[in-house]
């Protein structure tokens, strides 16, 4: 049996993308289930077979600030990479490439606007950020119900069909004029105004999700229980956009 070719201890390239994932894991990602990305194979693979990593870089920069993750992790993560190969920093030609990527992330999510979640079928955080900014302005911005049903990892057929079940739940309890969202790993949220709804419907709404997710596989694939939670909406536009970046990744 061959002995698989080594590079600062890794196994190339498997091994390597195994040892990232685990010191990301321990010291910098915020959310296990959204580490995995087509683009981090990519990666590893290109450091581990020593090509140049600049395009498989931007790639993954654009990978995560399309879901996202802010500049200081996606940074954080890749240098993660670099100490499974040993005591080495990431390489400045790389660094600036997965920046321009995770920039045209950015860039892209502003032109493309308001848009829905493709699983759940809620609107996206770009949404709830201008319905919130509404709800400041009326000088009654109320609370958000957040919901977090993330259950490690999922295999992405699943999460799509929990991700569903919890958009039908949402959208059964609220229904039409609560601004709801689906603001990824798991995490859905709907905002609730304190001069107008009078009736705390969670309790509902954690029926409708259990009654949806009740059998196997979403069971095993749905935090139980299902986390629920209020956070206070700040009275300040960007604070509330700030909020809704924060709720996305914790």
């Amino acid at each position: 049996m061959t002995t698989p070719a080594r590079l600062g201890g890794a196994a190339l390239p498997e091994e390597l993308a195994a040892r990232w994932r685990s010191l990301s894991l321990s010291s910098a990602w915020l959310r296990p289930t959204d580490w995995e990305h087509a683009a981090v194979s990519h990666m590893a693979y290109s450091v581990a077979i020593g090509d140049d990593p600049r395009d498989s870089a931007w790639n993954l920069g654009r990978a995560r600030g399309e879901i996202g993750v802010g500049i200081e992790e996606t940074l954080d993560d890749v240098s993660c990479l670099y100490r499974a190969l040993g005591p080495h920093p990431a390489p400045p030609t790389v660094v600036r490439a997965l920046c321009g990527g995770w920039a045209e992330a950015q860039a892209v999510a502003v032109v493309s606007g308001t848009s829905r979640d493709p699983e759940s079928g809620l609107p996206t955080a770009q949404y709830l950020a201008v319905r919130l900014a509404e709800a400041c302005a009326s000088l009654e911005p109320g609370e958000l119900v957040v919901v977090d049903v993330a259950a490690g990892d999922v295999p992405p057929s699943i999460r799509i069909a929990r991700s569903a079940a919890v958009g039908e739940a949402m959208t059964a309890t609220y229904g039409p004029g609560h601004p709801m969202a689906a603001l990824g790993g798991g995490v859905f949220v709907s905002l609730v105004r304190g001069g107008i709804d009078h009736v705390d419907l969670v309790p509902l709404l954690r029926r409708e999700i259990d009654r949806r997710v009740a059998d196997e596989p979403l069971r095993s694939a749905t935090r139980c229980p299902v986390r629920i939670r209020r956070v206070d909406v700040p009275r300040e536009t960007p604070d509330a956009e700030d909020l809704v970046r924060r709720l996305a990744r914790s």
